[in-house]
């Protein structure tokens, strides 16, 4: 018995961690989605109801987010471990501080005591004396039954905030602004990285997603934090209601599930509502080139007999554009390097718009580039990757912290510079204008609507996830991409040299994906299909505003703080 109870004394930190494994099962490869909704809930009532008589509750709570912020993003991103190991243990060190902030303002908000005690009156002689006279002038009138039911002892908790359906909402709604608010810094601190937010667990469930058209993906984040809350608050609420021997409706429930009702009905109207659209053909190659062939020279003859191979079964179809993935040629795409005689005789011979991810080099540095070649190779425009990875383009503070880029090894040997300018493709004779994200930047929201703002009204993605080998991390690639086409009503083509290369359509469902017989994505091929331009192409809501949405839930989580502040420096005053 003992034992036992020693063993409940780690109930906290064992919820924390489960917290962390029950968000990270919602991603790839297990795709459990369901769950993000039952998430946080671990973490929470560990946080809520335990504890209690810590003299740093506030420290707890931090570490208890930690704890499962670090659970979730090490085994979320486990893939790294292909590319480094330290890498990979930094991210989930930095990354777990997010959850952890949420963790100490989720305890920050709840009342002082779960089961908090109504505070009795306190009364002079006389108006006691007056008080009990007057019941026992009526209590004649009383009846039976009302009498029995005042002869039971009061409960401590009927006093309990927890009792009211306007505390718990309002509880719920301002520590779901707060997870909105700690993903948007996650994604935007030191250049940013957003994967894997709570809505983006909802990649699959195309009936929920569609309200990403205006609130982005933070809506949805906002939705599954504020039912994660409710459902423990409301589990909460029924014991305390079967203590109390009185039970109210609960509205704040209610609610809440009627919030997720009215999203799914409006994303079923949403997908009936298609825009006006002209259809086009595209193709796109998967060449599948070991990561440790790509830029090595011996290889070089390979790899452009690969893409011709491919590119000509791709071309028996008669596509209007033709896609080769990131950095498809296996050196710098110069007019006196092979690969630019290679691709510049090939768009001769084949008269097809080609789309192709390269290394570009001007005098001041190297970029990872996407290159549309037209009419012949008579006619080229350069995009320059404008969001670089960090550790995997560049290394931030590389000539600052002595042994920095050891973290990567040789994996990054020097820094890819920067591109200045979103640069939309106009392709040639045809009203088709190509937003080129590259790699990851499919995966923001805002700089892809930047592109659409600037003309864009088809989103093409050339990458490269052969980097992660076999591992989930080409689908958490994928499965934060769906997003940008529901956000933007705009399909997307994505290229891979390995990873998955598919066809998304406006309302973020993949309509072709390719495949091997085996139905794995890790395969050489090519996809050829049909991607709907809408004409004319009508603005979102997300793509006139961004992240508005994410933006005034980081404003009231403002507010929220400097309440919270006031309170703690009235109690301290008067503890002082």
């Amino acid at each position: 018995m003992e034992a036992l109870k020693r063993l409940l004394r780690f109930w906290p930190w064992v919820a924390a961690v489960a917290t962390g494994l029950l968000y990270r099962a919602c991603f790839a490869p297990f795709n459990q989605a369901w769950l993000c909704w039952i998430a946080l809930t671990p973490l929470v009532a560990a946080i809520w109801f335990s504890g209690r008589d810590s003299k740093r509750r506030w420290l707890r709570n931090l570490l208890l987010g930690y704890v499962a912020g670090v659970t979730f993003f090490w085994a979320v991103f486990s893939w790294l471990t292909t590319v480094t190991v330290p890498g990979w243990i930094i991210v989930g060190l930095y990354m777990g501080i997010y959850v952890a902030f949420w963790s100490w303002l989720c305890g920050a908000l709840q009342p002082r005591k779960a089961g908090a005690v109504r505070p009795k009156r306190v009364e002079g002689l006389e108006a006691v004396t007056q008080r009990l006279a007057e019941r026992r002038a009526t209590q004649h009138l009383i009846p039976a039954r009302a009498a029995a039911r005042a002869e039971l002892p009061p409960s401590e908790h009927a006093g309990s905030p927890w009792l009211s359906s306007v505390h718990n909402l309002r509880l719920g709604l301002l520590l779901a602004c707060a997870w909105v608010t700690v993903e948007m810094l996650r994604a935007t601190v030191f250049s940013g990285w957003g994967w894997n937010m709570l809505g983006s667990a909802l990649h699959g469930q195309w009936a929920l997603i569609q309200i990403a058209e205006f609130t982005g993906v933070p809506g949805l984040s906002f939705l599954v934090a504020l039912t994660n809350v409710i459902l423990v608050a409301t589990v909460y609420r029924f014991i305390l209601e079967s203590q109390v021997r009185k039970s109210r409706p609960h509205f704040d429930f209610t609610l809440t599930m009627a919030m997720i009702m009215g999203v799914l009905v409006f994303g079923v109207r949403a997908v009936q509502l298609p825009q006006p659209s002209r259809s086009m053909r595209v193709a796109a190659v998967q060449p599948n080139i070991p990561r440790e062939e790509k830029f090595n020279q011996e290889f070089a003859k390979t790899t452009f007999e690969k893409f011709n191979k491919l590119s000509q079964v791709a071309l028996r179809s008669q596509p209007e554009l033709l896609l080769w993935p990131e950095s498809s040629m296996p050196d710098l795409m110069l007019p006196e390097t092979e690969s630019y005689r290679f691709v510049m005789d090939f768009s001769a011979a084949t008269k097809v718009d080609l789309l192709l991810g390269i290394i570009d080099q001007d005098e001041n540095a190297a970029y990872n580039a996407a290159l549309l070649v037209s009419d012949g190779g008579t006619r080229t425009q350069l995009y320059r990757k404008l969001h670089l990875v960090p550790f995997g383009e560049y290394i931030p503070g590389r000539h600052l912290i002595p042994g920095l880029a050891r973290i990567v090894g040789d994996q990054v040997p020097d820094d890819f510079g920067f591109g200045k300018e979103h640069t939309v493709f106009r392709m040639a004779g045809k009203d088709v204008q190509l937003a080129p994200l590259i790699c990851f930047e499919d995966t923001i929201g805002e700089l892809t609507r930047q592109f659409v703002l600037r003309g864009a009204n088809l989103l093409a993605n050339v990458t490269n996830d052969g980097w992660f080998l076999r591992s989930s991390g080409s689908q958490q690639h994928l499965a934060n991409a769906v997003f940008r086409c529901v956000e933007t009503r705009l399909p997307m083509v994505r290229s891979a040299n390995t990873g998955v290369t598919c066809i998304i359509n406006e309302f973020g469902r993949i309509t072709q994906v390719l495949l091997d017989d085996n139905g794995s994505q890790f395969t050489e091929g090519v996809l050829v299909g049909d991607v709907a331009i809408p004409t004319p192409h009508r603005q979102t809501f997300y793509v006139r505003h961004g992240e508005l949405f994410g933006k005034v839930c980081a404003g009231i989580t403002v507010l929220t703080l400097l309440l919270v502040a006031r309170r703690f420096f009235s109690r301290w005053r008067e503890a002082a």
